[in-house]
């Protein structure tokens, strides 16, 4: 990849910097993001096979078609966005503002099957799931998508990205943490009664609806686009047409795929080998302590690990990280559960570092797509790579149902309380860290031949900014000329 940086006129004005309440702003956002998605992918499946009773396999198909609809659906609210003219609150902020909350709405949705029809059959139950959740996803695009491509259009500097993915990652960490120290006392309570259990989930999301909604009101109050925006807004075929020349963005989006299939796989685990390989559901709470610590110590270094070493070399390094994580996860002992949380922890360092990274660089291809091309796509450029995260995350949530299947878990025994037996506590623990670990590592080889380093970024945002101003010299005048 070569860059040619032609001298030109220095921009008229330099945007303000991001202050405390953009940050702080822009993390709410996926705080309130992570009160339906991170809901849904840690306690989803355990919900509907504990609680409604229905099988782990049938529920893999159903978290595979259901995400891969959901990823198409991240294209079209991609394209939508691009072509929206900028108004009163941008091009972004009114996604956020209309959706939200019918999405929270669909999440509450989702957690009561039985609240709104008891006695379901499986069929009955089953045909609830895939209806409600497709419906909560479908709106998930519509919040998340806007939410995503705002960023780019926040600030241009490096240091200031990683921020936005550093505040990004505490937002939804925080509330994952939450979810758990919520979540997990009412799962060790309600062992063996299903009907507790789901009163108890209906309550909590309901107050997550309320909770929610002051979230991505607070969002939509402080986070603006910033970046200067001189060129028209991009047909379909220009939109798309970016994406076929952008070849960082392809390359981060089948690293992002197998990363984020082994990382969704885990999470669905997560919560069986809580319960049946550590025998404490109150593990679930610990070890996602454990994993948010290592998350939120790594994230306050990345500004620093992108000054000094660039956002690839740091993505293999703490990727690296997370693959020793999953060796601990499979290897370690049942009577020392300790050694499980200090795997998760190593997890939040290597896992938590490399999806905060993965942010900062889907905005550096927005620069690239436009010096390549002259057409600035945030929205269908973030689409795309969402699109690929969540065929990682339907891959991902796939596979942790069908693991169920794969070492025989007994739906109906967890329904009832009873223990499992020993070979499908076995083929969890192998399953939950060889899986992800095995998968993370193909990521890694991927992203080893990502081409957009940090001194052709400072280049490419160089000549974008030269073009700007030659186009503005050129525009001023033409007055002059035809007079």
């Amino acid at each position: 990849m070569s860059v040619l940086t032609r001298p030109g006129p220095a921009a008229a004005t330099t945007p303000k910097r991001l202050g405390l309440k953009q940050y702080s702003g822009y993390a709410a956002g996926d705080a309130a993001n992570n009160l339906a998605f991170s809901m849904a992918g840690s306690f989803l499946l355990l919900y509907y096979t504990n609680v409604v009773g229905l099988e782990a396999a049938p529920l893999g198909t159903m978290f595979l078609l259901i995400r891969f609809w959901d990823a198409l659906a991240d294209l079209g609210v991609g394209r939508a966005v691009d072509g929206k003219k900028p108004g009163r609150l941008g091009k972004f902020r009114p996604f956020i503002l209309y959706f939200s909350l019918p999405l929270l709405i669909s999440s509450m949705m989702i957690f009561s099957a039985n609240t709104f029809f008891p006695g379901m059959s499986a069929t009955q139950g089953l045909i609830y799931a895939y209806i409600t959740y497709a419906v909560m996803g479908t709106l998930y695009s519509l919040v998340n998508i806007p939410y995503g491509s705002i960023a780019p259009a926040m600030t241009q500097v490096p240091t200031e990205r990683a921020k936005l993915a550093t505040w990004r990652v505490y937002g939804s960490n925080i509330t994952i943490l939450m979810l758990s120290f919520v979540v997990a006392p009412q799962i060790k309570k309600f062992v063996g009664d299903p009907t507790g259990l789901q009163r108890s989930l209906f309550i909590t999301t309901a107050i997550f609806v309320v909770v929610g909604m002051a979230l991505y009101l607070y969002t939509v109050a402080t986070v603006k686009e910033r970046v200067h925006r001189d060129v028209a807004a991009p047909s379909m075929k220009e939109s798309f047409r970016t994406l076929t020349h952008n070849k960082p963005l392809l390359w981060l989006c089948v690293g992002s795929l197998m990363f984020l299939t082994g990382l969704t796989a885990l999470g669905t685990m997560a919560p069986y080998y809580a319960i049946y390989v550590l025998n404490d559901p109150q593990y679930i709470a610990w070890n996602a302590v454990a994993q948010a610590v290592g998350t939120f110590l790594v994230a306050a270094f990345i500004p620093l690990i992108v000054r000094k070493f660039g956002k690839k070399n740091g993505y293999i390094s703490l990727g690296i990280v997370g693959v020793i994580a999953g060796a601990i996860l499979t290897l370690a002992p049942r009577e020392t559960p300790m050694v499980a949380v200090i795997g998760f922890f190593v997890l939040g360092i290597g896992m938590g570092g490399v999806n905060t990274l993965m942010w900062a660089l889907e905005g550096d291809t927005v620069e690239y797509g436009e010096w390549k091309t002259g057409i600035r796509t945030e929205g269908t450029t973030y689409a795309l790579f969402s699109f690929t995260r969540k065929m990682g995350q339907a891959l991902g949530g796939a596979f942790g149902a069908y693991a169920l299947g794969w070492v025989a878990f007994n739906s109906q025994a967890a329904k009832d309380g009873v223990a499992q037996s020993a070979g499908p506590i076995d083929g969890l623990q192998q399953a939950a860290g060889a899986l992800s670990g095995g998968v993370i590592l193909i990521s890694l080889l991927v992203m080893a031949f990502y081409p957009l380093t940090e001194k052709v970024f400072k280049q490419i945002v160089g000549e974008i900014a030269a073009r700007r101003a030659e186009r503005e010299a050129t525009t001023s005048l033409e007055p002059l000329v035809k007079a």
